[in-house]
């Protein structure tokens, strides 16, 4: 296909997208004028673009070439998923260096059921950017009810420097937060590009001072294992050993599982909450 013939494939692309868009969507006043056309006009979009209008025009006939940060910001007016950005791209001829948006991660089947029959065990799964995927009822009473949690911010680092009854629960907070801060800082090394890590990080950093301290600290480590004290406010407290399975089948979830050396005090007020939870959630379920 000749340059002449992307260029008018481009035009006709953008605008074939624009009229998609309302200008109530986009936050652009009714002006009650009839309009001829559907969608967005393209003084409308050149607006929102910061392009001239004759610019956009040109471009929308195919009589100009654009620059790949005015491509980038049109993708991003228009609304454009990723397979549309890309396709944007490549009729200009443009390179896409920008990382493609990877799909939401659901738990594997054969984890939710190995989660299932750890019944006196605290487990849970995680995802990429230490994601919380799934976890057992004895993990819940253990830290935090996860299902009133909404499932974009159930996220293990996000919790530990957001939630204040984590600063409460882990006797040690300041080395949980920064053992976290480290697994997600080797975690930004094998997918630096990662744009929701990248959100992550700067949500983050801008909300709490320690968290930008220790993320400039550059402290990297792997999940494996360890140990966390915990002061429970009904178990009472519990210094539990943790410990990191990856998935054979999807090396991006791993379960994590919580127990206690038997004949401790630690396992005897574990396996005291796994009653209590069990109770609790039995008198829960049958309350009218």
């Amino acid at each position: 296909m000749s340059r002449d013939v992307h260029l008018s494939e481009l035009g006709e692309f953008l605008k074939a997208r624009r009229a998609e868009l309302s200008p109530h969507a986009m936050g652009l006043p009714e002006s009650g004028a009839l309009r001829r056309v559907p969608g967005l006009r393209r003084e409308e979009v050149a607006q929102l673009v910061s392009i001239s209008t004759v610019y956009y025009t040109r471009l929308e006939q195919g009589r100009i070439e654009a620059s790949t940060p005015v491509l980038l910001a049109l993708a991003q007016v228009l609304r454009l998923d990723d397979d549309q950005r890309d396709y944007l791209l490549e009729l200009a001829g443009k390179e896409n260096a920008l990382p493609r948006r990877r799909a939401a991660q659901k738990v594997r089947p054969s984890m939710r059921r190995l989660l299932d029959n750890l019944t006196d065990t605290p487990a849970l799964v995680l995802g990429r950017c230490m994601d919380i995927l799934a976890w057992n009822p004895l993990a819940a009473a253990l830290m935090t009810d996860f299902s009133q949690i909404p499932e974009e911010q159930r996220n293990s680092v996000r919790l530990v420097f957001t939630d204040p009854a984590m600063r409460d629960l882990y006797a040690d907070w300041e080395d949980v937060a920064r053992t976290n801060v480290a697994f997600l800082r080797m975690e930004a090394a094998q997918n630096p590009d990662d744009p929701r890590l990248n959100a992550l990080v700067d949500e983050l950093s801008v909300h709490d001072r320690q968290f930008r301290q220790w993320w400039g600290a550059h402290q990297v480590a792997h999940h494996a294992m360890g140990t966390k004290a915990f002061r429970h406010p009904v178990a009472g407290d519990l210094t539990l050993d943790w410990e990191t399975l990856a998935c054979p089948t999807d090396p991006d979830q791993q379960l994590t599982v919580l127990s206690a050396e038997p004949g401790t005090p630690s396992h005897e007020r574990l396996r005291f909450l796994a009653s209590w939870s069990a109770t609790h959630q039995s008198s829960t379920e049958t309350a009218p």
